[in-house]
Protein backbone atom coordinates (compact mmCIF):
# COMPACT_ATOMS: atom_id res chain seq x y z
CA UNK A 1 0.00 0.00 0.00
CA UNK A 2 1.44 3.81 -0.62
CA UNK A 3 1.89 5.82 1.71
CA UNK A 4 1.21 9.34 1.94
CA UNK A 5 3.33 12.06 2.99
CA UNK A 6 1.37 15.20 4.13
CA UNK A 7 3.94 17.75 3.69
CA UNK A 8 4.56 21.87 3.92
CA UNK A 9 1.53 22.10 6.83
CA UNK A 10 1.24 23.47 10.39
CA UNK A 11 0.89 20.32 12.31
CA UNK A 12 -1.24 19.98 15.86
CA UNK A 13 1.21 18.12 18.16
CA UNK A 14 0.66 17.58 21.72
CA UNK A 15 2.63 20.60 22.25
CA UNK A 16 1.21 22.94 19.57
CA UNK A 17 1.77 23.83 15.91
CA UNK A 18 4.73 22.42 14.48
CA UNK A 19 5.38 23.48 10.72
CA UNK A 20 8.48 21.45 9.98
CA UNK A 21 7.10 17.93 10.12
CA UNK A 22 5.60 15.50 7.78
CA UNK A 23 2.66 13.09 8.62
CA UNK A 24 3.21 9.88 7.21
CA UNK A 25 -0.45 7.50 6.36
CA UNK A 26 -0.39 3.91 5.65
CA UNK A 27 -3.98 2.40 5.21
CA UNK A 28 -6.00 3.94 7.61
CA UNK A 29 -3.28 4.67 10.60
CA UNK A 30 -0.67 7.33 10.92
CA UNK A 31 2.55 5.33 10.99
CA UNK A 32 4.81 7.98 11.63
CA UNK A 33 5.47 11.75 12.48
CA UNK A 34 8.50 12.75 11.02
CA UNK A 35 10.86 15.86 10.00
CA UNK A 36 10.25 16.97 6.70
CA UNK A 37 13.93 15.98 5.08
CA UNK A 38 12.99 12.17 6.54
CA UNK A 39 14.02 9.95 3.31
CA UNK A 40 10.65 7.92 4.14
CA UNK A 41 9.00 11.20 3.59
CA UNK A 42 10.56 12.06 0.33
CA UNK A 43 9.45 8.06 -0.74
CA UNK A 44 6.27 8.18 0.12
CA UNK A 45 3.29 10.09 -2.19
CA UNK A 46 2.79 14.03 -1.47
CA UNK A 47 -0.02 15.61 -0.59
CA UNK A 48 0.64 19.34 -0.22
CA UNK A 49 -0.69 21.27 2.41
CA UNK A 50 0.39 24.67 1.17
CA UNK A 51 1.21 25.90 4.52
CA UNK A 52 -2.28 25.37 5.51
CA UNK A 53 -3.09 23.66 9.25
CA UNK A 54 -3.31 20.37 9.78
CA UNK A 55 -5.14 19.02 12.88
CA UNK A 56 -7.06 15.47 14.54
CA UNK A 57 -10.49 15.68 13.10
CA UNK A 58 -13.10 16.74 15.11
CA UNK A 59 -15.06 14.24 17.02
CA UNK A 60 -18.95 15.19 17.83
CA UNK A 61 -20.67 13.12 19.87
CA UNK A 62 -23.84 14.87 19.84
CA UNK A 63 -25.35 14.94 16.20
CA UNK A 64 -29.34 14.65 15.74
CA UNK A 65 -29.13 15.78 11.56
CA UNK A 66 -27.49 17.19 9.20
CA UNK A 67 -27.63 17.05 5.25
CA UNK A 68 -31.33 17.67 5.46
CA UNK A 69 -32.27 14.69 7.54
CA UNK A 70 -33.26 13.98 11.76
CA UNK A 71 -31.85 10.49 12.54
CA UNK A 72 -35.11 9.48 14.30
CA UNK A 73 -37.21 10.54 11.34
CA UNK A 74 -35.72 7.69 9.65
CA UNK A 75 -33.13 5.42 11.56
CA UNK A 76 -31.83 3.48 9.07
CA UNK A 77 -28.16 3.42 7.30
CA UNK A 78 -28.49 5.65 4.60
CA UNK A 79 -29.69 8.87 7.06
CA UNK A 80 -26.49 8.03 9.26
CA UNK A 81 -24.41 8.21 5.94
CA UNK A 82 -26.25 11.47 4.88
CA UNK A 83 -25.53 13.08 8.18
CA UNK A 84 -21.88 11.73 8.62
CA UNK A 85 -21.27 13.24 4.94
CA UNK A 86 -22.93 16.53 5.60
CA UNK A 87 -20.80 17.07 8.86
CA UNK A 88 -17.62 15.88 7.46
CA UNK A 89 -17.24 18.98 5.12
CA UNK A 90 -16.52 20.85 8.35
CA UNK A 91 -13.61 18.82 9.56
CA UNK A 92 -16.10 16.50 11.65
CA UNK A 93 -14.41 12.83 10.80
CA UNK A 94 -16.18 11.02 13.80
CA UNK A 95 -19.66 11.01 15.20
CA UNK A 96 -22.41 9.81 17.04
CA UNK A 97 -25.46 9.97 14.98
CA UNK A 98 -27.77 10.94 18.34
CA UNK A 99 -31.30 9.64 18.86
CA UNK A 100 -33.77 12.18 20.92
CA UNK A 101 -36.40 10.53 23.33
CA UNK A 102 -38.24 7.98 21.56
CA UNK A 103 -39.55 4.91 21.80
CA UNK A 104 -38.27 1.31 22.17
CA UNK A 105 -38.98 0.07 18.78
CA UNK A 106 -37.25 3.11 17.34
CA UNK A 107 -34.45 3.07 19.89
CA UNK A 108 -33.89 -0.66 18.88
CA UNK A 109 -33.58 0.24 14.91
CA UNK A 110 -31.23 3.20 15.28
CA UNK A 111 -28.77 0.98 17.57
CA UNK A 112 -29.39 -1.92 14.76
CA UNK A 113 -28.69 0.74 11.62
CA UNK A 114 -25.76 2.09 13.94
CA UNK A 115 -24.63 -1.68 13.93
CA UNK A 116 -25.09 -1.92 10.51
CA UNK A 117 -23.48 1.48 9.25
CA UNK A 118 -19.72 0.34 11.19
CA UNK A 119 -20.28 -3.19 9.72
CA UNK A 120 -20.56 -1.21 6.10
CA UNK A 121 -17.93 1.37 7.08
CA UNK A 122 -19.90 4.34 6.29
CA UNK A 123 -17.10 7.16 7.27
CA UNK A 124 -16.91 8.21 10.40
CA UNK A 125 -19.49 6.46 12.54
CA UNK A 126 -18.18 6.36 16.32
CA UNK A 127 -21.10 4.65 17.50
CA UNK A 128 -24.67 5.85 18.84
CA UNK A 129 -25.88 8.48 21.19
CA UNK A 130 -29.56 7.47 23.12
CA UNK A 131 -30.40 11.41 24.24
CA UNK A 132 -33.00 9.80 26.74
CA UNK A 133 -35.81 8.57 27.40
CA UNK A 134 -35.04 8.43 30.77
CA UNK A 135 -34.93 11.86 31.65
CA UNK A 136 -37.22 14.51 33.43
CA UNK A 137 -40.31 16.11 32.34
CA UNK A 138 -39.76 18.97 33.98
CA UNK A 139 -36.30 20.03 32.36
CA UNK A 140 -37.53 18.40 28.83
CA UNK A 141 -36.33 21.32 26.58
CA UNK A 142 -37.53 19.88 23.16
CA UNK A 143 -38.08 16.44 23.92
CA UNK A 144 -41.43 14.41 23.85
CA UNK A 145 -42.18 14.00 27.42
CA UNK A 146 -44.70 11.42 26.48
CA UNK A 147 -41.20 9.02 25.53
CA UNK A 148 -39.70 9.17 28.67
CA UNK A 149 -39.55 6.57 31.21
CA UNK A 150 -37.57 4.43 33.44
CA UNK A 151 -35.39 1.64 33.03
CA UNK A 152 -36.57 -1.67 32.59
CA UNK A 153 -34.26 -5.05 33.06
CA UNK A 154 -34.72 -5.71 28.81
CA UNK A 155 -33.72 -2.17 28.01
CA UNK A 156 -29.83 -2.83 29.62
CA UNK A 157 -29.95 -5.55 27.32
CA UNK A 158 -30.90 -3.40 23.98
CA UNK A 159 -28.92 -0.47 25.48
CA UNK A 160 -25.95 -2.34 25.27
CA UNK A 161 -26.24 -4.18 22.07
CA UNK A 162 -24.38 -2.54 19.69
CA UNK A 163 -22.56 -4.82 17.59
CA UNK A 164 -19.43 -2.40 17.96
CA UNK A 165 -18.33 1.48 18.88
CA UNK A 166 -19.55 3.62 21.69
CA UNK A 167 -22.73 4.15 23.08
CA UNK A 168 -23.58 7.35 24.86
CA UNK A 169 -26.27 7.26 27.17
CA UNK A 170 -27.80 10.68 28.25
CA UNK A 171 -30.20 10.27 31.10
CA UNK A 172 -31.52 12.03 34.46
CA UNK A 173 -29.50 10.50 37.62
CA UNK A 174 -33.13 10.95 39.36
CA UNK A 175 -34.57 8.72 37.03
CA UNK A 176 -32.47 6.12 36.80
CA UNK A 177 -31.13 4.24 40.34
CA UNK A 178 -27.36 4.09 41.26
CA UNK A 179 -27.62 0.33 40.59
CA UNK A 180 -28.82 0.53 37.27
CA UNK A 181 -26.05 2.72 36.17
CA UNK A 182 -23.50 0.11 37.44
CA UNK A 183 -24.78 -2.19 35.57
CA UNK A 184 -25.24 0.06 32.36
CA UNK A 185 -21.35 1.49 33.25
CA UNK A 186 -20.00 -2.68 33.51
CA UNK A 187 -21.82 -3.51 29.77
CA UNK A 188 -19.43 -0.23 28.50
CA UNK A 189 -22.05 2.04 28.39
CA UNK A 190 -20.66 6.15 28.44
CA UNK A 191 -23.26 8.00 31.18
CA UNK A 192 -23.65 11.61 30.72
CA UNK A 193 -26.58 13.28 33.03
CA UNK A 194 -28.58 15.53 31.17
CA UNK A 195 -32.36 16.97 30.76
CA UNK A 196 -32.37 16.28 34.92
CA UNK A 197 -33.54 18.04 38.17
CA UNK A 198 -31.35 16.19 40.07
CA UNK A 199 -30.05 17.96 43.05
CA UNK A 200 -26.17 17.67 44.17
CA UNK A 201 -26.61 14.48 46.21
CA UNK A 202 -28.15 12.66 43.32
CA UNK A 203 -25.98 13.61 40.62
CA UNK A 204 -22.30 13.00 43.20
CA UNK A 205 -23.86 9.46 43.69
CA UNK A 206 -24.53 8.93 40.16
CA UNK A 207 -21.42 9.92 39.65
CA UNK A 208 -19.52 7.37 42.66
CA UNK A 209 -22.08 4.47 40.42
CA UNK A 210 -20.14 5.37 36.98
CA UNK A 211 -21.50 8.50 35.48
CA UNK A 212 -18.87 9.85 33.24
CA UNK A 213 -20.47 13.16 31.69
CA UNK A 214 -22.43 16.05 31.25
CA UNK A 215 -24.62 16.45 28.05
CA UNK A 216 -24.51 20.23 27.12
CA UNK A 217 -23.73 21.90 30.39
CA UNK A 218 -25.90 24.11 32.11
CA UNK A 219 -28.98 23.61 29.48
CA UNK A 220 -31.63 21.28 30.75
CA UNK A 221 -30.11 20.87 34.19
CA UNK A 222 -30.72 22.22 37.58
CA UNK A 223 -28.36 25.22 38.24
CA UNK A 224 -26.08 26.02 40.74
CA UNK A 225 -27.33 27.63 43.84
CA UNK A 226 -25.60 28.76 46.57
CA UNK A 227 -27.47 25.96 48.95
CA UNK A 228 -28.32 23.37 46.38
CA UNK A 229 -25.08 22.94 44.15
CA UNK A 230 -27.38 21.28 42.04
CA UNK A 231 -26.24 19.22 38.85
CA UNK A 232 -24.35 22.46 37.10
CA UNK A 233 -22.48 22.43 40.76
CA UNK A 234 -21.80 18.49 40.66
CA UNK A 235 -20.28 18.78 37.38
CA UNK A 236 -18.09 21.93 37.84
CA UNK A 237 -16.34 20.31 41.23
CA UNK A 238 -16.12 16.82 40.19
CA UNK A 239 -12.25 16.50 38.39
CA UNK A 240 -12.48 13.22 36.86
CA UNK A 241 -16.00 14.01 34.76
CA UNK A 242 -16.51 15.60 31.26
CA UNK A 243 -18.46 18.25 30.28
CA UNK A 244 -19.93 18.97 26.64
CA UNK A 245 -20.47 22.33 25.52
CA UNK A 246 -22.46 24.20 22.61
CA UNK A 247 -20.50 26.97 21.93
CA UNK A 248 -23.51 29.06 19.57
CA UNK A 249 -23.70 31.81 21.15
CA UNK A 250 -27.25 31.23 22.53
CA UNK A 251 -27.39 27.96 24.11
CA UNK A 252 -25.54 29.65 26.87
CA UNK A 253 -23.48 32.85 27.66
CA UNK A 254 -19.91 32.97 26.75
CA UNK A 255 -18.98 33.90 30.72
CA UNK A 256 -20.66 30.95 31.77
CA UNK A 257 -18.42 28.72 29.63
CA UNK A 258 -15.50 30.55 30.37
CA UNK A 259 -15.83 30.30 34.25
CA UNK A 260 -16.74 26.09 33.65
CA UNK A 261 -13.56 26.32 32.12
CA UNK A 262 -11.92 27.93 34.91
CA UNK A 263 -13.41 25.56 37.11
CA UNK A 264 -12.94 22.60 35.35
CA UNK A 265 -8.95 20.87 34.80
CA UNK A 266 -8.07 21.23 31.11
CA UNK A 267 -8.87 18.58 28.82
CA UNK A 268 -12.58 17.76 30.71
CA UNK A 269 -14.38 20.39 28.49
CA UNK A 270 -15.11 19.49 25.10
CA UNK A 271 -17.06 20.79 22.46
CA UNK A 272 -20.42 19.59 20.69
CA UNK A 273 -23.01 20.43 18.00
CA UNK A 274 -25.92 19.21 19.18
CA UNK A 275 -26.74 19.92 15.35
CA UNK A 276 -30.05 19.31 13.35
CA UNK A 277 -30.77 19.20 9.73
CA UNK A 278 -29.93 22.54 8.59
CA UNK A 279 -26.48 21.82 8.98
CA UNK A 280 -24.90 21.45 6.10
CA UNK A 281 -28.29 21.88 3.78
CA UNK A 282 -30.04 25.09 2.92
CA UNK A 283 -33.31 23.72 4.64
CA UNK A 284 -34.46 26.24 7.03
CA UNK A 285 -37.62 24.58 8.66
CA UNK A 286 -38.04 20.45 9.70
CA UNK A 287 -40.37 18.67 11.93
CA UNK A 288 -39.65 17.27 15.20
CA UNK A 289 -42.19 15.35 17.09
CA UNK A 290 -44.64 16.67 14.88
CA UNK A 291 -43.90 20.80 15.49
CA UNK A 292 -42.45 22.60 12.98
CA UNK A 293 -38.57 23.66 14.12
CA UNK A 294 -37.38 27.24 12.28
CA UNK A 295 -34.01 27.97 11.92
CA UNK A 296 -33.31 31.69 11.49
CA UNK A 297 -29.96 33.53 12.50
CA UNK A 298 -28.39 30.07 13.60
CA UNK A 299 -30.94 29.29 16.54
CA UNK A 300 -33.28 26.40 15.88
CA UNK A 301 -36.51 26.97 17.84
CA UNK A 302 -40.29 26.07 17.59
CA UNK A 303 -43.07 28.19 17.99
CA UNK A 304 -43.03 29.07 21.52
CA UNK A 305 -39.23 30.06 21.23
CA UNK A 306 -37.84 26.49 23.02
CA UNK A 307 -34.52 25.85 21.43
CA UNK A 308 -34.44 22.60 19.46
CA UNK A 309 -30.78 21.41 18.99
CA UNK A 310 -28.83 23.76 17.06
CA UNK A 311 -27.66 24.70 13.44
CA UNK A 312 -24.19 24.48 14.57
CA UNK A 313 -21.05 22.92 12.91
CA UNK A 314 -17.84 21.61 14.32
CA UNK A 315 -15.67 24.37 12.41
CA UNK A 316 -17.77 27.23 13.39
CA UNK A 317 -17.95 25.78 17.14
CA UNK A 318 -14.20 25.94 17.32
CA UNK A 319 -14.18 29.36 15.59
CA UNK A 320 -16.63 30.68 18.24
CA UNK A 321 -14.74 29.10 21.06
CA UNK A 322 -11.90 31.05 19.93
CA UNK A 323 -13.63 34.26 19.75
CA UNK A 324 -16.24 34.07 22.48
CA UNK A 325 -14.39 31.74 24.92
CA UNK A 326 -10.72 33.67 24.44
CA UNK A 327 -8.63 30.54 24.16
CA UNK A 328 -5.81 29.64 22.06
CA UNK A 329 -6.40 27.92 18.69
CA UNK A 330 -4.77 24.94 19.40
CA UNK A 331 -6.82 24.57 22.80
CA UNK A 332 -10.13 24.72 20.72
CA UNK A 333 -9.01 22.27 18.54
CA UNK A 334 -8.20 20.05 21.04
CA UNK A 335 -11.56 20.38 22.63
CA UNK A 336 -12.78 18.92 18.95
CA UNK A 337 -10.85 16.42 18.66
CA UNK A 338 -8.79 14.87 21.83
CA UNK A 339 -10.78 15.70 24.69
CA UNK A 340 -14.14 13.88 23.49
CA UNK A 341 -11.95 11.25 22.33
CA UNK A 342 -10.72 10.99 26.10
CA UNK A 343 -14.41 11.22 27.25
CA UNK A 344 -15.34 8.44 24.76
CA UNK A 345 -12.86 6.09 26.02
CA UNK A 346 -11.10 6.17 22.53
CA UNK A 347 -8.23 8.07 23.20
CA UNK A 348 -5.33 6.00 22.55
CA UNK A 349 -6.56 5.88 18.86
CA UNK A 350 -7.98 8.42 18.19
CA UNK A 351 -7.45 12.73 18.54
CA UNK A 352 -4.01 13.23 18.07
CA UNK A 353 -1.76 13.36 15.48
CA UNK A 354 0.49 10.89 16.47
CA UNK A 355 2.12 7.28 15.34
CA UNK A 356 -0.56 4.33 15.66
CA UNK A 357 -3.42 6.64 15.54
CA UNK A 358 -6.60 6.80 13.14
CA UNK A 359 -5.93 8.63 9.81
CA UNK A 360 -8.67 10.83 10.68
CA UNK A 361 -7.44 14.45 9.93
CA UNK A 362 -8.87 17.63 9.09
CA UNK A 363 -6.95 20.58 6.57
CA UNK A 364 -8.04 23.95 7.79
CA UNK A 365 -7.32 27.56 6.72
CA UNK A 366 -6.46 30.58 9.17
CA UNK A 367 -10.39 31.33 9.22
CA UNK A 368 -11.05 27.63 9.86
CA UNK A 369 -12.60 26.69 6.23
CA UNK A 370 -12.04 23.42 5.90
CA UNK A 371 -10.39 22.57 2.67
CA UNK A 372 -9.62 18.09 3.07
CA UNK A 373 -10.35 15.94 5.20
CA UNK A 374 -8.83 12.22 5.69
CA UNK A 375 -11.38 9.23 7.58
CA UNK A 376 -9.51 6.08 7.95
CA UNK A 377 -6.48 7.33 5.42
CA UNK A 378 -9.03 7.95 2.96
CA UNK A 379 -8.74 11.53 1.83
CA UNK A 380 -11.78 14.06 0.65
CA UNK A 381 -11.54 17.66 -0.79
CA UNK A 382 -14.10 19.87 0.03
CA UNK A 383 -15.59 23.38 -1.54
CA UNK A 384 -15.33 26.08 0.96
CA UNK A 385 -17.52 28.00 -1.03
CA UNK A 386 -20.38 25.07 -0.95
CA UNK A 387 -23.96 26.38 0.68
CA UNK A 388 -24.09 26.02 4.48
CA UNK A 389 -20.49 25.38 4.67
CA UNK A 390 -19.51 28.89 6.78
Amino acid sequence: MTITALVNGRVLTDNGFSDDLTVLIDGPRIAAVVPRTDARARAAREYDLGGKMLAPGFIDCQVNGGGGVLFNDAPNVETIRCIAAAHRRFGTTGLLPTLISDDRETMRAAIDATTAAIAQGVPGVLGIHLEGPFLSPQRKGIHDAEKFCSPEAADIEHIASLGAGKTLLTLAPEVVAPEILRKLAARGIVLAAGHTTANYAQTRAALDAGLRGFTHLYNAMSPLGSREPGVVGAALEDVVSWCGIIVDGHHVHPAALRIALAAKPQGKIFLVTDAMPPVGSTQTEFLLNNEVITCRDGVCTNAQGTLAGSALDMATAVRNAVAMLHIPLAEALRMASAYPAAFLGIDDHHGRIAPGYAADLVELDDDLNVHATWIGGAAMTHDIASPGNR
